[in-house]
């Protein structure tokens, strides 16, 4: 049989005549200046980018063994235009870029704002698949609450939640555009590291180790995670055969061995809630770090050492909030948030789930919890917006938009619902959405368009006023449920002393 030799796609073709005819001298552009851009997001105009769709990335990342010294990093991003494109803008900061090609070919780039802007040799065509590879560094150093890599006592983490992945690595940096994610990281022999996904294998080369770990389901560059230190995996199994890894510091091993047993049962009470766990492994990663909350990275949930250690954390409330970080595997982590005023969806659903689990092992009152919040609510609305339209988040302290109403506040609305519609329809709501949303995106809209499928009736007042309105309606089933002067729950001390759940 003849060869037959497959013709190079056409953009592919110009791109190596356009370097040539560049190299001569003959190419000019006449582009408008470059610009930050966004994908129209209310609460972080200036996240994500327009134009294409990232199908996966590869991070090739050396650590130095000093968590003080910038890492030398290798990004490259596999993606699909979704428009002609003269050029194409990266989420990128906190880092120097020395090179950039396309597709193998050296590219322009400048930086604009937060924005890594790329001008390939020659434009790229709607529909066509590219590689961008971008030569960086990735500095760990800076205000631990801006995110991006934490630092630990003996290395460093990830904490990427919600506009801080591109302090990391170049990417597009917002969760409606979710990829694979393949973790090539290189560091001292002594050190173990751990990442998203399972383990690929190790290369030793004497005084460093190339370790490699792959995700096996698309995620969001906010829950990348990527842990290096002194730690020890705890391996064990889950529900199922589920391959359960707990990473933690090495002197801490037996320490903390009580929480880290409790996962199998946290995870064998989730899949009662709503079903079979979504992804291909999970664990906790407990950091010597003071962050102030705990994070859903995916597959690996980052807990500090402290929520642990304290002991004026009651056992109950470590155990619930543990349950909390499971909850977002399946709400926020598989089911992402289109834009970030669907927050509430994450939130909400991983705060109803740790107060259900509160309620079922610790006896602590569902109702008393949600009967407080409700007293609180009107106040919350007030200072950060109702639910599903939160105010944007301060400028220089993104995390501001994590406040009570998307937490407490959201699980009032589930609860509110769930007195609504009934607890068996509330049950197969819940079920449904995950399975249905599995691995994608989706919306406040597409909540609310299968609660009313579900309960079969229309559902549009109710989640107006709950979702939306400045004041939290009546509670359906407790006429007589007040909630407090706006005034005095703003000077009403704060309910939490302990950190955040994610």
């Amino acid at each position: 049989m003849p060869l037959v030799r497959t013709p190079l796609p056409r953009a592919r073709w110009l791109r190596s005549a356009v370097l040539v005819a560049a190299s001569a001298g003959l190419v000019a552009a006449a582009l408008p200046a470059p610009a930050p851009l966004g994908i129209g997001d209310p609460l972080f105009p200036h996240l994500g980018n327009p134009g294409y769709d990232v199908l996966a990335y590869t991070l090739d990342v050396a650590y130095p063994g000093d968590n003080t010294k910038p890492l030398a990093a290798v990004t490259r991003i596999d993606a699909r235009a979704t428009d002609d494109l003269e050029r194409l803008n990266l989420d990128f900061t906190h880092g120097t870029v020395s090179a950039v090609t396309v597709d193998g070919l050296p590219a322009e780039y400048v930086t604009s704002g937060e924005d890594l802007v790329v001008t390939p040799v020659v434009p790229i065509d709607a529909g066509e698949e590219v590689e961008i590879a971008v030569t960086h560094t990735s500095d760990p150093t800076g205000p631990a609450d801006t995110g991006g890599w934490v630092r630990t006592g003996d290395g460093l983490a990830m904490a990427n939640q919600a506009d801080a992945a591109h302090r990391v690595f170049p990417s597009n940096d917002h969760p409606a555009d979710k990829a694979y994610f393949t973790f090539r990281i290189t560091a001292p022999s002594e050190l173990t590291v751990v990442a998203n996904g399972l383990p690929e294998g190790r290369v030793d080369h004497g005084a460093t180790t190339t370790w490699t770990y792959r995700t096996q389901h698309p995620m969001a560059t906010e829950l990348a995670q990527i842990s290096i230190g002194r730690s020890t995996v705890v391996h064990r199994a889950g529900p199922h055969g589920l391959p359960v890894r707990d990473v933690v510091a090495t002197a801490d091993r037996e320490r903390m061995e009580p929480w880290l047993r409790r996962t199998p049962g946290h995870l064998e009470w989730m899949e009662k809630q709503v079903g079979p766990y979504p992804f291909e492994t999970y664990g906790v990663l407990i950091a010597d770090a003071d962050t102030g909350f705990e994070l859903e990275t995916q597959t690996l949930s980052l807990f500090e050492r402290g929520i642990f250690t304290e002991p004026a954390y009651p056992e109950w409330y470590v155990d619930s909030v543990m349950v909390h970080e499971l909850a977002h595997q399946w709400f926020g982590d598989s089911v992402s948030p289109r834009t970030w005023s669907d927050l509430w969806l994450n939130e909400g659903h991983a705060s109803w789930y740790e107060a259900l689990y509160a309620e079922e092992t610790a006896g602590k009152s569902l109702e008393a919890r949600m009967k407080a919040a409700y007293a609180a609510s009107d106040g919350w609305r007030a200072a950060g917006g109702p639910p599903a339209a939160p105010e944007p988040p301060s400028p220089d302290h993104k995390i501001s938009l994590f406040r009570p109403v998307v937490y407490d506040g959201s699980a009032l609305v589930l609860y509110a619902l769930r007195q609504e519609i009934g607890t068996e329809a509330f049950r197969t709501l819940e079920r449904r959405w995950v399975a249905e949303h599995r691995d994608g995106t989706a919306t406040t809209a597409d909540f609310t368009a299968l609660a009313g499928e579900v309960a079969g009736r229309d559902l549009t007042a109710f989640f107006r006023g709950w979702l939306y309105e400045a004041k939290t309606p009546a509670m359906p089933g407790h006429p007589d449920w007040r909630s407090r002067p706006v005034e005095a729950t703003r000077t009403a001390p704060a309910a939490r002393t302990a950190p955040k759940a994610g």
